[in-house]
């Protein structure tokens, strides 16, 4: 995640939202959320966040907690203390050391 950029939906810690969230820019979640998450843009789940979701996004970072399944169109990066359960599908993905991972990865076919 990069200093300058703009965050276009928030999920504040101590906040919980349920449903199907949409938007364009960058998502930070550090609260709980539990449904669907589409975008092209990026997707964050700071420490602090919870999410149970499908997500489709362009890039997802994950440093919370998330059970259920991820499809990033360009990368995902999971680090500490970032906990994941489900699959991943992405064409780049960076897990760093002491992440848990329980779940599957898949490369698509070029």
């Amino acid at each position: 995640m990069s200093e300058d950029l703009i965050i276009s939906a928030l999920v504040e810690d101590g906040c919980s939202f349920e449903g199907r969230m949409s938007f364009s820019g960058a998502a930070k979640i550090s609260g709980q959320f539990i449904g669907e998450i589409f975008t092209r843009d990026e997707l964050i789940i700071s420490e602090t966040g919870q999410v149970k979701a499908e997500v489709e996004a362009g890039v997802v970072v994950l440093k919370g907690t998330f059970e259920g399944n991820i499809v990033a169109h360009q990368k995902v990066t999971m680090v500490p203390p970032a906990k994941f359960r489900g699959t991943v599908t992405t064409p780049s993905l960076k897990i760093d050391e002491g992440v848990v991972f329980e779940g599957a990865s898949f490369v698509p076919k070029n």
